[in-house]
Parts: C-alpha cells; sequence; structure tokens
C-alpha cells in the first residue's frame, strides 16, 4: 500500500526567506513530515540563515540540518565575494540578464545534498522554493532545469534505479507571482516579519534597493499587504515598508 501523506516525508530547501517559508507551509499543509536543509555556505550575510533556525524550531519541523559549504573560496557573485550588491537595477533589465548576486551553481548544489538526504532518510519528494515569474534572472529557477536535474536524480542514484518511488522535486511556486506567494502564505498563517529577503542588508535593516528587496516590495504592493518587516531609507533612517 502507497503511504498516505500524513506519513510521507520530504526534504525543504530552507533558506529562511519570504519563498521558502512558504513552501515550507505549503508542504506541511499537505500533511509531509518535513526535513528542513539550509547552509551556511560562505554567503556575506547570515541574517538569513538566523531566520530560518527560527522558523524552523517554532514550525516543529522533524529535523532542521545546516550544512557548511566553502562557496566563497569559488566566489564569483555578489553574494560570496567582493562584487558590489547591485541596487535599483531597471525592471525590464532583470529579465534580461543575469545579474552578479547569481551564485554558480547553487541550486545545482542544494538540490544535490537534497537528494542526498532524501535517499538516506527514505524520502521521494524535495520542495524548492525557485520561481520563474517574478526572480532575478537566474538560470538554475526555470521549469528546464528542474526537469533536467530531476532526471539526473533517478539515473544516478540506487534510490532512483533500483527504489519504487523515483525522486520528485516539487516547485509550488514556479509558476507564481511574488503576490501570488504572499497571498498564498498569508492563507496558511505565515508570519512574513519572521523572514528575511535583503541581499546586502544594514545589521538587521533590509536595504529595500537590491533585486531581492524590489521584487519582494513589488509583490507586497500588488498583494495589498504591507510588508512587516523594515528597510532602511536611503538617507539611513529605518522605515517600515508598505
Amino acid at each position: 500500500m502507497t503511504p498516505s501523506n500524513e506519513t510521507k516525508k520530504a526534504v525543504i530547501l530552507f533558506s529562511g526567506g519570504l519563498d521558502s517559508t512558504t513552501v515550507l507551509a505549503i508542504a506541511k499543509s499537505q500533511g509531509y513530515s518535513c526535513y528542513c536543509l539550509s547552509f551556511r555556505y560562505g554567503q556575506k550575510q547570515t541574517i538569513e540563515l538566523d531566520k530560518a533556525i527560527q522558523s524552523a524550531r517554532e514550525s516543529g519541523v522533524a529535523k532542521h540540518l545546516i550544512l557548511n559549504l566553502d562557496l566563497d573560496k569559488i566566489g564569483g557573485s555578489a553574494l560570496t565575494d567582493t562584487i558590489a550588491v547591485p541596487k535599483d537595477r531597471d525592471s525590464e533589465a532583470d529579465q534580461e540578464e543575469i545579474p552578479v548576486t547569481y551564485v554558480p551553481a547553487r541550486n545545482t548544489i542544494f538540490l544535490s545534498h537534497a537528494v542526498a538526504w532524501a535517499e538516506v532518510l527514505g524520502a521521494s519528494d524535495i520542495f524548492i522554493g525557485v520561481n520563474a515569474v517574478d526572480y532575478s534572472g537566474y538560470p538554475d529557477c526555470r521549469p528546464e532545469f528542474l526537469q533536467a536535474f530531476t532526471a539526473m536524480a533517478n539515473l544516478g542514484t540506487k534510490a532512483g534505479v533500483e527504489g519504487s518511488s523515483p525522486f520528485i522535486i516539487h516547485a509550488p511556486l514556479l509558476s507564481m507571482s511574488k503576490a501570488e506567494i504572499i497571498n498564498t502564505g498569508i492563507s496558511l498563517g505565515v508570519d512574513y516579519s519572521k523572514t528575511h529577503s535583503c541581499y546586502d542588508p544594514a545589521g538587521n535593516l533590509a536595504c529595500g534597493r537590491c533585486d531581492a528587496c524590489r521584487l519582494r516590495l513589488k509583490g507586497f504592493a500588488q498583494a495589498g499587504v504591507e510588508d512587516p518587516i523594515d528597510y532602511v531609507k536611503k538617507s539611513g533612517q529605518k522605515k517600515t515598508a508598505g
């Protein structure tokens, strides 16, 4: 007999950001026992990871595993290297070029670790919060990437070759706008004040000007909901964004 969702395990790639927190809420609403996987990968800011630790603890997940990776030694990204985080980018250009905040092969690396842990756990379901509508142009947030990775995972693992349940990569936010993601999360009881999205925060304050902040602010505005986190004005003063 195939087990019901109530007994199924799922690995959730969990950064502590808006999208992954929404994905965790979706997986829990579907009855999965959630195993959250986060990374300390050499990113210049770790506020998001702090939020992930807090949210996973408060959400009562089955386990929260944090792995250490030295992607800063590879560099090549504004998130892990000395490259400046771009601010106030033109929204049309966002979809036409891959920005320097792209971390080389990050989702490939993260998903590979998720597959390895899922294989050990006996789980076939992996959730990731990628989005192909309101996103910053990353190639590893596209449906064709997820399809290819899923095929590779099932060809290159014992569980995929010998197991009765092939790996499934769930990307429930893939075709949603940021506003739809926010409304979905709110309907599931997500407290977005406990999330972080900024690439270049000043202390605990989001900059309000990087791609991640701009997408988040746009999403809350279109959803007609006030963003509960604090931002920095250009003058350096704090404000609550709406």
